[in-house]
């Protein structure tokens, strides 16, 4: 039995196993029940909510009645985009990410961090790296493959840079990847030259690290399982019961599999397989609204530009500081033709499959909406959710047709924090930069946006996400696009009840509400309440996985 408590109630004759939580700022997301002064929850789902009496009548003798001494009870947090088997690669790494994420500022501490590691992982084959972000280095320039070189001349180095759309490589590593003056560029991808034009000068970008994924030695089964599986405690320290990997391969989707099949998952993890340009989803490829282990795959991603940052994603407007090599005219490029966009989304949606689609240039955007819009119109009937990933610079006309079409964009809206002075003053310039995830316009339109951070590009924090969100204050104290601050309610919908539509699990999720899984988060304080600009101070203190305490703070290492 469920119930809202919102009329009379019979006691239950036996509450063991059941457990009501009282003393706490409840926060439902449940306009149904906007206030309630106690929870409680059996068999992994949440059983009722309401005033205390009439909870703890529901739950029945015995219940275990636990304070939470005025924090804040809250529904679990939802990764509406992020990348969960590449976190546990990342995790690999070295970490070369800036403050606050890393320790790297500039060039030398780059080479100094691949030495340490190389050190303590000599028998590594490669020197791997995760999460330079040649914006936010001194130099102001991606690292090349002579400045790797002087860290090493006989072993490959590979640096991921933070956006994942870019990499840097040494001498070996170019060789180990096969790539020469006379490797022509992919089609999507650039390979970066040096003065002469011709000679690769380390940096890869988008389709290039194609070569990378061809050539680059792979962690062995057990280590991929066990990162996987370690990763999740991550993810929960930050409150998060239902995580995404954004960009599968089939052999990450095996990986899941395998953990699930083993136990080993206790987060809901939803993938999405790549399908690259000029591929065709075949009749083998299933998805499911349902877990299995608590892992289901969601549907198909599409890339279809690159990054902001990285310089890569596809605008329709040039960069203010365009990358090296590139004229002032230069606006990004395309990663698929139209043909591959128009055919693979026309095979998903016959097929009833969620399609999810990377796109950060305005430009990009456009590619989508042009032949989404259309194949949408085309089947009607099906209720088929597709998500516009990052939308960064989406325009008030894009914005305007994404609401007529029910679309649902998911922000990146940790930019205006990490990247929000780069985007003024080098990418977009301040126009631009200052309508980057237009929350506040996207509201007006009545469109359920969701927000995420993209992990690994930045840590899966989703305080620090709302905070963004709320304030876009930028690293140097500015702000960005005050007009497209959303306000704190927005924010929050924005990873519960809107994340939870946007998986077309709004019955299981999203709100503390009678029968939903017990996906709780508690908080030292309730962010509705706080004043926006010190909401990053407020801390994850538990996170419970249905009805299950999956992370304490304190408890083993936070």
């Amino acid at each position: 039995m469920t119930a809202s408590c919102s009329g009379p109630t019979s006691p239950q004759p036996d509450g063991t196993g059941t457990l009501v939580l009282v003393d706490a700022d409840i926060v439902t997301m449940d306009d149904a029940i906007p206030a309630a002064e106690a929870v409680a929850i059996r068999d992994g789902r949440i059983l009722a909510v309401g005033p205390r009496e009439e909870v703890l009548l529901q739950a029945g003798k015995g219940a275990e009645l636990r304070s939470l001494g005025g924090a804040a009870l809250l529904p679990g947090f939802i990764d509406t985009h992020g990348h969960f088997a590449m976190m546990a690669q990342a995790a690999a790494m070295a970490n070369l990410q800036p403050p606050p994420a890393g320790p790297v500022r500039d060039m030398t501490e780059l080479q100094q961090v691949l030495r340490d590691w190389a050190d303590a992982h000599p028998e590594a084959p490669w020197i791997t790296g995760w999460g330079y972000d040649d914006s936010l280095l001194a130099e102001q320039r991606h690292p090349v493959r002579g400045d790797l070189d002087a860290v090493s001349s006989e072993k490959p180095i590979l640096l991921m840079h933070t956006s994942a759309h870019l990499a840097s490589c040494n001498t070996p590593c170019l060789a180990a990847l096969g790539i020469t003056p006379e490797t022509q560029d992919p089609p999507g991808g650039v390979i970066r030259r040096e003065a002469d034009g011709k000679t690769p000068s380390g940096v890869l970008e988008e389709a290039a690290l194609y070569f990378v994924f061809q050539k680059m030695p792979q962690p062995v089964e057990s280590q991929r399982l066990s990162g996987i599986a370690e990763v999740q405690k991550l993810y929960a320290s930050y409150g998060i019961t239902t995580v995404q990997e954004g960009a599968a391969r089939p052999q990450q989707i095996e990986d899941l599999r395998k953990v699930a099949a083993a136990g080993d998952l206790y987060l809901d993890v939803v993938a999405y397989q790549h399908f690259s340009n000029g591929a065709s989803i075949g009749e083998d490829f299933t998805t499911s609204k349902s877990y299995d282990g608590h892992f289901r795959v969601g549907g198909i991603k599409l890339v279809l530009d690159g990054s902001p940052q990285g310089k890569t994603a596809w605008f329709t407007r040039p960069y203010v500081v365009p990358p090296p090599g590139q004229g002032s005219d230069y606006s990004g490029y395309a990663i698929y033709s139209d043909e591959s966009v128009a055919s693979l989304i026309d095979q998903a949606f016959a097929r009833g499959i969620q399609v999810i689609a990377h796109a950060n240039g305005d430009r990009a955007i456009d590619q989508f909406l042009d032949i989404a819009v259309p194949a949408i119109a085309d089947y009607a009937e099906v209720d088929l959710r597709p998500v516009i990933i990052h939308a960064q610079t989406a325009r008030q006309d894009q914005l305007e047709e994404v609401a007529a079409a029910r679309i649902i964009p998911s922000f990146f809206a940790a930019h205006p924090f990490f990247w929000g002075d780069w985007h003024r003053d080098s990418v977009m310039g301040p126009d631009r930069a200052s309508f980057i995830s237009p929350m506040a316009a996207a509201a007006d339109l009545g469109i359920p946006y969701t927000i995420h951070n993209d992990a690994p590009v930045v840590p899966p924090d989703m305080i620090r996400l709302l905070w963004v969100a709320e304030n876009r204050e930028t690293r140097s104290g500015a702000v960005l696009g005050p007009d497209q601050r959303a306000t704190p309610r927005d924010a929050l919908k924005a990873i519960t009840a809107n994340a939870a539509y946007q998986y077309f699990e709004e019955g299981q999720k999203g709100s503390i509400s009678p029968g939903k899984l017990a996906d709780l988060v508690i908080l030292s304080a309730n962010p509705l309440s706080v004043d926006p600009a010190s909401l990053r101070d407020v801390r994850v203190v538990e996170t419970f996985k249905d009805g299950i305490s999956i992370y304490r703070a304190g408890e083993g290492g936070e």
